[in-house]
């Protein structure tokens, strides 16, 4: 007679930034196990910044792991404080941080601009965690209430998406430790242990503020020295480049090399509605990762294509574009110099140089007070926004949208 013992699912995972993370729950785990899950470990989280900061390989799988361990932090803090979660919810909260980028696709903005541009990655997203409902035998409809700000506690929803959220928390410790920036470095712990809830919003307490000024500052440096460096936003611009030629060609009937699903979304353009109306379409998605679009790449670096075929050399090769940022336009007249030169030079159409100058703009803006905001519980119960309860930090500053300019040309 062969015993059958039950499968240990509370499995512990060695995180570089929080040390042993234990699983919580036995779904879980096997959500964590299910193939668009896993898929997510094929995805870098910060798409060309390697290029920059050699250190950043870390993937989305790394992000929504460290997500939802802050998020079983943050609820163990807010029950200790009398706040009511029940076990359901616990659960339901946790899976919504878990799930929050399973639609993210390889190189997601990039791609999104060019291959699959007719949806948002949120909405895969949605659509991905419909799907594992139903496998699931509906275990995942709370926490879809919760990812939809559905369900009738907001401050959940506010855990998972906010300006204050276990998202935001995770990537600015996550991303500034594999990029080894540490303008970046916040105190997780600290502003978790200082949440709290009022009236059904999310606040932080007033001995938090320091934490809450700290990590609006670090937010504010990590956009300009990672996410919006003007290096990365070179390459990022390069893949752009690449894929909407690749897209071009592929569109007037040139047969290109990639994968199947890569193939599909190169030659066809869909919108929402179709992948709503076609599920194969979610089917292929799935199916994508960094290693379609870099595989295609190599191999497009000898296409017959002039273009394409110089732009995924230069990509390969690391031979990224020369690029000046400032706030004012670019002059005009220097713009149509370089695009001549190019021309000149690559026997290239003014039309077709514009995939080697071109210009752009970037813009951010760290805080949005007419967002849900950050929130500050003093002493004597009253709640002020950390706009007026700050006295360190330039609100006005901050909640400004900053638009910087760019120009890309062959160096």
């Amino acid at each position: 007679m062969i015993l059958k013992t039950k499968t240990n699912k509370r499995k512990i995972i060695n995180d570089p930034i929080y040390g042993f993370v234990t699983l919580p729950d036995d779904l879980i785990y096997d959500l964590i196990n299910h193939p668009y899950f896993q898929r997510l470990r094929r995805i870098k989280q910060l798409g060309m910044t390697n290029l920059v900061y050699p250190g950043a390989l870390h993937t989305r799988f790394h992000h929504a792991i460290g997500a939802m361990y802050l998020m079983t932090e943050a609820v163990k803090v807010l029950q200790s404080k009398g706040i009511e979660i029940t076990e359901e919810e616990t659960r339901g909260v946790a899976i919504a941080i878990l799930l929050h980028d399973i639609g993210h696709g390889p190189f997601s903005h990039s791609l999104e601009l060019n291959i699959v541009e007719g949806i948002h990655h949120e909405d895969i997203s949605s659509m991905l965690m419909e799907r594992l409902n139903k496998f699931f035998k509906g275990q995942l409809t709370l926490a879809i209430k919760i990812f939809n700000n559905k369900y009738k506690k907001h401050f959940l929803h506010q855990l998972v998406s906010s300006q204050l959220d276990m998202d935001r928390l995770d990537y600015l410790k996550r991303d500034s430790f594999f990029t080894g920036v540490s303008e970046g470095v916040i105190s997780t712990d600290r502003i978790i242990k200082m949440l709290n809830v009022v009236k059904d919003e999310l606040v932080v307490e007033s001995k938090g503020i320091y934490s809450i000024e700290k990590f609006i500052i670090a937010r504010r440096l990590m956009y300009w020295q990672v996410y919006l460096h003007k290096t990365v936003l070179s390459a990022e611009k390069l893949l752009v480049n690449i894929l909407k030629r690749a897209k071009e060609l592929a569109g007037s009937g040139q047969i290109l090399f990639a994968s199947p699903p890569f193939a599909l979304f190169l030659e066809n353009s869909f919108t929402k509605k179709d992948f709503q109306n076609k599920p194969e379409l979610l089917d292929s998605f799935v199916l994508l990762d960094d290693y379609d679009v870099f595989s295609a790449i190599k191999v497009w670096a000898w296409h017959d294509d002039k273009i394409l075929s110089t732009l995924c050399k230069n990509m390969v090769d690391r031979n990224l574009y020369k690029i000046e940022l400032q706030k004012e336009k670019f002059d005009k007249k220097r713009i149509k110099e370089l695009q001549q030169k190019v021309c000149k030079k690559l026997k290239l159409t003014e039309k077709e140089s514009e995939y080697f100058v071109f210009t752009g703009e970037v813009e951010n803006r760290i805080y949005n007070a007419s967002k849900v905001n950050i929130n500050i519980l003093f002493n004597n119960g009253k709640v002020t926004d950390i706009a007026s309860a700050s006295d360190q930090l330039n609100v006005d500053v901050l909640s400004k949208t900053i638009t910087k300019r760019f120009l890309c040309y062959p160096k």
